[in-house]
């Protein structure tokens, strides 16, 4: 059996390090995405004569909205039994990290649906430029009503997809080559899936992109810190006590 990953050690968070150093290059990027003004621009170019004329195409919203969301709790529940009955690669993972997945995706999914239900910012298929009663206004301009349902901020539907990032990780923040291999791998493939999802709801007019560049790197963020807080609960575990010396 394969050497199971291991957290970084104090003496060497160099991949760990990275991975942090990449999450400031991505928040650089959807702060540059936000003030350049594409969200608007993208819908424009979708839309036809005003409308989103795949709003009710049947393979958007029946098969990559309706059946993914349902493939996405399958794979959750799943990832839930692994982490009692490891299977396949699972068996590589220790308890801690097998909880440490689990812990992310689900911290990732409630804060999703948390910030949807706060949120003011409605989609755009409800602004007035598209046949709607809502006026734009930036989902950053929190508790600012647009005149329309609000509730679409962040991408709820992509989240099905990207608060699986943190599979990723405990192979992402391991000391050895391949082991990093598989992660980047894993992390692909999340993401990719959680790209046609994200597009999917943009072609019906139902998000922006930056609703998806968000909830990627908000799931992505909470993942990054839940696997810190083990990698500290790990060495901590293993460090002899040194209480009463």
């Amino acid at each position: 059996m394969p050497h199971p990953p291991v957290y970084a050690t104090v003496g060497d968070l160099s991949p760990t390090r990275r991975l942090g150093q990449l999450t400031w290059v991505a928040l650089m990027c959807l702060l540059a995405w936000d003030f350049s003004g594409l969200d608007g621009a993208v819908m424009h170019q979708i839309a036809d004569h005003g409308i989103f004329p795949l709003r009710d195409n049947w393979w958007l919203e029946e098969i990559l909205h309706t059946r993914a969301k349902q493939l996405a709790l399958v794979l959750y529940i799943g990832l839930w039994a692994m982490r009692w009955w490891p299977r396949g690669v699972f068996r590589q993972l220790t308890r801690l990290q097998r909880t440490e997945i689990v812990t992310g995706i689900t911290l990732s999914l409630i804060a999703i649906s948390t910030l949807k239900r706060f949120s003011l910012t409605s989609c755009p298929w409800e602004l007035q430029d598209f046949g709607g009663a809502a006026v734009y206004v930036s989902h950053w301009q929190w508790g600012a009503p647009d005149g329309g349902s609000g509730h679409c901020f962040p991408g709820g539907h992509v989240s099905s997809a990207l608060a699986f990032v943190g599979l990723a990780l405990p192979w992402l923040g391991s000391g050895l080559t391949a082991q990093r291999r598989i992660g980047r791998r894993m992390l692909i493939g999340v993401l990719l899936a959680g790209g046609v999802l994200g597009i999917t709801q943009t072609l019906r007019g139902a998000h922006y992109p930056s609703h998806t560049f968000w909830t990627g790197f908000i799931c992505w963020l909470l993942a990054f810190s839940n696997h810190v807080l083990f990698g500290w609960l790990a060495h901590r575990q293993a460090s002899p006590s040194t209480s009463g010396n």
